[in-house]
């Protein structure tokens, strides 16, 4: 199936408002690289990037979003296209995350513990506003940050997500993220050869330019990418260069 276009999503991941990545969702692993997430931001827009993935992980910790400020500060400061999650749990939160400036709200707990409301959201704003994540451990759902696993198949879960109107999915497997050790290609491969029709974002373990290259060639749609630019696995020109070459 021929994908209309290829999404570099760089991401930026606050705690305490900071920029932070933590390793395979582990908060007592963490890592502050930018004390300025506005900073960070207008590095990524400076480069060529349109789009930008924004993670509240006390949001997601807490259950509320908290770090909201953050949000309106780089909404109106760049014109990146930002996806904000972290906590989004009410009507409330998230007409507050689109409020402050998010162009969509990950949705990820929500989608799993309040199938209704979730539905309610996808029905109210379009699937167009809603980037739903689907984190996995072992082919199965995990929720809350991280914190909780469940025995929900992550196929059968993305199965019914479809037939409900979602049409773009973001997947990130645990066991890979921060480790810079390459993207589960067999995952993701599998998973556009069960739904061909699926937009697919991959994300975690991303280490290497040719990881990208490779996500591309085997259908997804996009990719998250974090901690290999932090490290300078990838560096902005490199990222600049991507951009212009695959999007």
């Amino acid at each position: 199936m021929k994908r209309e276009k290829f999404e570099l999503i760089p991401a930026i991941d606050l705690m305490d408002g900071k920029c932070v990545r933590l390793t395979q969702g582990d908060y007592s692993r963490k890592t502050i690289y930018n004390e300025d997430p506005l900073e960070m931001a207008l590095q990524m827009e400076a480069v060529g990037i349109r789009r930008l993935h924004l993670v509240d992980l006390d949001g997601a910790k807490n259950g509320k979003p908290l770090n909201l400020i953050v949000l309106e500060q780089i909404a109106k400061a760049t014109r990146l296209k930002i996806d904000f999650g972290g906590g989004i749990k009410t009507d409330e939160d998230i007409e507050n995350v689109y409020n402050a400036g998010a162009a969509l709200a990950t949705i990820g707990s929500v989608a799993v513990k309040n199938p209704t409301l979730f539905d309610q959201w996808l029905h109210k704003y379009g699937a167009e506003k809603i980037f739903l994540g689907v984190d996995v451990k072992d082919e199965c759902v995990a929720i809350s940050g991280w914190q909780e696993q469940t025995t929900i198949s992550a196929f059968e879960f993305i199965g019914g997500k479809l037939q409900k109107g979602v049409d773009t999915v973001f997947c990130t497997d645990i066991s890979k993220d921060g480790l810079l050790q390459g993207p589960s290609f067999d995952l993701y491969e599998k998973m556009l050869s069960v739904f061909p029709n699926l937009k697919l974002v991959a994300s975690g373990g991303i280490a290497t330019i040719e990881n990208v290259i490779e996500l591309k060639e085997i259908g997804c749609s996009g990719v998250i990418i974090g901690k290999a630019i932090y490290e300078g696995r990838i560096g902005w020109k490199e990222l600049e260069k991507l951009n212009l070459e695959l999007c």
